[in-house]
């Protein structure tokens, strides 16, 4: 019976997905927040009585299933970026200068805030760092409102456009939310692993210089080095081999897409490097190849179905967990951490992170006050929450206790409905103002 629920849900979540984003049209509504509800309306019934829904029971399947899913979102957001990036130009470094302030300033003040919520709730210093840990990556996959479109290629701009014009997005905001989405989940472990070690009740001074040396700079930078290395190559041999039947660019073939997200991750997980990294550099080193080339529009459209299935298969069970016991264990302590997040804590880091000698508007990446707003509120938590709660509670015991699964689960739901009913007139303000449009190549 539990094989065959799972399919029905499964299948459910594909109806959905062909059917969904043109249901909805302009209604209040977004997928996410549909999903989940009929999630909850379907926990309800008896049916899905003999569902494993036991988040710490079944925490090995929730852990990959989440981790496919953050994966594919991944390769996703690195192929639709159209933004350019070379560390070694000031004028490309000021135009990602929203996306490092959101990754190096509002990301840490946000863990930050969390941790100290929880300590304040009486949390364990192990237990706060690593909710405010599991809670810091914004997701790549629920924020699909507030990102850019497709890829932009040669046959979006026509062929009228100049081949030489650069490739670059005209949105700073949904650029921002993109990128910081692309790379936190990444540099979200560090402070998981913080989180692991202070369990671990190991010396202070050792455990700090284990953390930084190691966890926070030498996995993240292994995991950056082998996903560039690998979409190189793959780069090459796509677009440019000596022999015609290795050039897959010239075929078309989506699939590598999947292909390079595995070889990828698996390249620097096996070295000990953070395998999320890895994934989004490679589909930012490929893309940087052949920038203007169609064949990347038909990798993202593979990419994208895949992501939009494992997304609304996740959401409807975390619908029907809500309804099953999910929410058994919160507490005010749980709400209060969740709603501080999502109203005070992200906002009021991201606005701060964003403010301090911005770049100009007008200039790439620039932000007006409005979009500085709008960028600092939209952190939407999703899926990715999911993934690093799995992953720490197979590692530390105490980590799977039922009121961090409440307050994770909660926390989730809450953004999904916060930021799903006020995404459309924010846009829409910013519309009005001159400032976000929306993706002209979606």
């Amino acid at each position: 019976m539990t094989a065959d629920l799972v399919y029905l849900v499964a299948g459910a979540s594909l109806l959905l997905a062909i059917v969904l984003p043109s249901a909805l049209g302009r209604l209040p509504l977004t997928s996410p927040m549909v999903l989940v509800g009929l999630g909850m309306l379907l926990g309800l019934t008896p049916l899905p009585n003999d569902l494993p829904l036991n988040p710490q029971e079944n925490r090995a399947a929730i852990e990959h299933i989440t981790e496919l899913t953050v994966l594919i979102a991944l390769m996703g957001v690195g192929l639709a970026l159209d933004r350019p990036l070379d560390p070694r130009q000031k004028a490309s470094r000021r135009a990602w200068s929203p996306t490092w302030r959101l990754l190096g300033v509002a990301m840490p003040l946000s863990i930050a805030g969390v941790a100290l919520l929880g300590w304040w709730a009486g949390l364990a210093p192990a237990v706060a760092i690593l909710l405010g840990a599991v809670l810091a990556p914004t997701d790549p996959v629920l924020a699909s409102d507030v990102q850019v479109g497709g890829p932009a290629t040669s046959s979006i701009l026509g062929e009228e456009k100049d081949d030489c014009a650069p490739i670059d997005e005209d949105d700073e905001v949904r650029f921002a939310l993109t990128a910081e989405a692309g790379l936190n989940d990444g540099l979200a472990f560090p402070f998981v692993y913080l989180a692991v070690l202070v369990a671990g009740g190991g010396a202070f001074g050792a455990t700090a210089l284990e953390w930084v040396g190691w966890y926070l700079v030498g996995k993240v930078a292994i995991g950056v080095l082998v996903g560039i290395a690998v979409g190189h190559v793959l780069a090459r041999v796509a677009f440019r081999a000596v022999r015609p039947s290795l050039r897959v660019a010239e075929r078309g073939e989506p699939l590598l897409a999947v292909a390079a997200l595995a070889a990828s991750y698996g390249a620097a997980e096996a070295l000990g490097g953070y395998g999320f990294l890895a994934v989004f550099a490679c589909a930012m080193t490929f893309r940087a190849s052949e920038r203007r080339h169609d064949y990347h529009r038909a990798m993202h459209e593979v990419v994208e179905r895949l992501e939009r299935l494992l997304t609304l298969f996740v959401l409807l069970v975390l619908g029907i967990a809500l309804t099953r016991g999910l929410l058994e264990a919160l507490d005010w302590r749980g709400v209060a951490i969740g709603l501080g997040l999502i109203l005070v804590v992200r906002p009021l880091a991201g606005y701060l992170a964003l403010g301090v000698r911005p770049v100009p508007p007008g200039e790439r990446g620039g932000l007006t006050r409005a979009e500085r707003g709008t960028a600092a509120f939209f952190g939407v938590r999703g899926v990715g929450s999911l993934f690093y709660l799995a992953y720490a509670a197979g590692e530390v015991d105490a980590f799977g206790q039922p009121w961090l699964w409440s307050t994770v689960g909660f926390t989730i739901v809450a953004s999904v409905l916060v930021h799903g009913v006020l995404v459309g007139p924010a846009m829409e303000m910013l519309e009005r103002q001159g400032g976000a449009r929306s993706p002209s190549h979606s």
